[in-house]
Order: structure tokens, then sequence, then C-alpha cells
């Protein structure tokens, strides 16, 4: 059964409340894991655990999200490269590499402007709920 997207964000927004330890309403579609929740490298590891956890309806078939496929792994390193990234923007190979690397962020903004300080808000609770209802409704 096809999950709607507020079922989903709703179950996203409960997880990230549990897992990070921040107030619900702090959870909004935009919010960055890292610079407006606070997440750290190893909360990625327990969000995605507890997504699996929670999105899966049947134990014969456990809901898996393969490594990096969610969260990018090696991003500060890839971002860090001269290709990617000159005088702290983003070039276009680098613009190519986090599109590649994020399908499910939203890039409208940061297009715009494509700055490392931009990148930081690619990774939000909108781009959780965006890869979920790819993997559940495919």
């Amino acid at each position: 059964m096809a999950m709607s997207r507020d079922e989903i964000y709703k179950k996203v927004r409960a997880i990230l409340v549990e897992t990070l330890g921040v107030d619900e309403e702090e959870v909004t579609p935009t919010a960055a894991l890292r610079e407006d929740l606070g997440a750290e490298s190893i909360d990625y590891l327990d969000i995605a655990f507890r997504l699996e956890k929670a999105f899966t309806t049947d134990p014969a078939h456990p809901f898996k999200i393969p490594r990096g496929e969610l969260f990018p792994e090696n991003l500060p390193a890839v971002m860090s490269d001269e290709r990617y990234v000159k005088d702290g923007k983003i070039t276009p190979d680098g613009i190519v590499e986090l599109k590649k690397r994020m399908p499910y962020s939203d890039f409208t903004e940061f297009d715009k402007a494509p700055s490392m300080e931009s990148a930081a808000s690619l990774m939000n609770v909108d781009t959780i709920v965006n890869y979920m209802q790819a993997r559940l409704n495919a």
C-alpha cells in the first residue's frame, strides 16, 4: 500500500525528534539536518536504522537503505576537491557531482547561488521525505 507524503513526513518527523532530541516544531520541511537540527555524522546512521525499522511493514521483507544512498558518503572530502569547489563557490563539475550524489534534494535555491554555505541546506527534512516517498511508492 502506498503511503501519502503527509504520512511519510509524520513518521520522518517523529524519528528526527527522537533521534536528535529536538522539538517537533523545529522539524520543518526545510530544516537542514546538521545546521538547524544539530545532526552529527553518527546520527545519520541512527536515522537510517530507525527509518528502516519504522518503514518495514513485513518482517520477512525488511525495508533497507543501502549505505550512502540517502546520506552520501565522503561528501566533505569531495567538496574539498578543487575540481568541485573554488573560492567557496561550487564549480559546475561540483554541482553535477552533488546532484548525482543527492538526487532527492531540491536544488532550486542552491542553483541560484551555488556556494558551500547554501550546499549545507540541501540535506534537509524534505530530502529524507522525498527519498522515502520515491522508495516506498516505486
